[in-house]
């Protein structure tokens, strides 16, 4: 495993709302998250671990502190060079998935793909593969609302897989699925560290906790443990 940091969080701190409105969401957390690397970040409700997903990943920006993806600080970065950025390097599942439902399953996975130029007989075989690789090698014509929820939780997985993206975050990947499908997705996961990716996964379950090579635990907005998993599942 590389140490090198796809993901690096400094001191950040996160404050929605000004005044006697302010609500401290993230304070002063500090993290790293190398290539090759699966962190799982786990605490309860409220505290804090969807903001950190989504500074990580660019789609907030900090209060204060630094963040930075793939060596880049993001905090100078124009709105459209940090859409960029995102699309290059970060891939996201979404807790309430965010497929475009005029859009069919293949064509979900292909888009963040087209978007950066790829043509779209390329970016329709590598969203077929990936679709494969989650168990919906025949279902890449169908639209969203044609599938149950664990095979569009499986559409979302794929498209934050597609691409080779050096971070993928994974906001409750595992929710809609049944135990063994759960177990394969975080199997993937697992390869594309293994392929030198980096992987940030929220999760409430010890169980996909244990795939993880360190877990970070949050408690109103701040780390209050890190540690090796319990368990492994590997």
């Amino acid at each position: 495993m590389s140490t090198d940091p796809v993901s690096r969080l400094t001191e950040v701190t996160k404050v929605y709302g000004s005044g006697e409105q302010a609500v401290p969401a993230l304070r002063g957390v500090s993290l790293r998250v190398a290539a090759g690397e699966l962190v799982a970040v786990m605490g309860p409700s409220g505290s804090g671990k969807s903001t950190l997903l989504n500074l990580a990943g660019g789609l907030e920006r900090a209060t204060s502190g630094t963040v930075e993806l793939a060596g880049v600080p993001l905090a100078g970065l124009s709105a459209r060079s940090l859409a960029s950025l995102r699309r290059t390097h970060a891939g996201y599942v979404f807790q309430d998935l965010n497929l475009i439902p005029s859009l069919t399953a293949i064509e979900n996975v292909m888009l963040p793909r087209e978007l950066d130029g790829v043509r779209t007989r390329q970016a329709r075989a590598e969203a077929g593969t990936v679709l494969g690789e989650v168990g919906l090698a025949d279902a890449g014509d169908r639209f969203p609302e044609e599938l149950s929820g664990g095979q569009r939780q499986r559409v979302a997985i794929a498209r934050a897989l597609v691409g080779g993206r050096s971070l993928l975050l994974a906001d409750e990947p595992t929710g809609a699925l049944d135990t063994p499908t759960g177990d394969a997705v975080l199997q993937l996961l697992r390869e594309r560290c293994e392929a030198g990716a980096a992987v940030l996964l929220v999760t409430h379950e010890s169980r996909y906790a244990a795939w993880a090579d360190r877990v970070v635990y949050l408690r109103d907005g701040q780390v209050t443990d890190t540690a090796e998993p319990l368990v492994s599942s590997r």
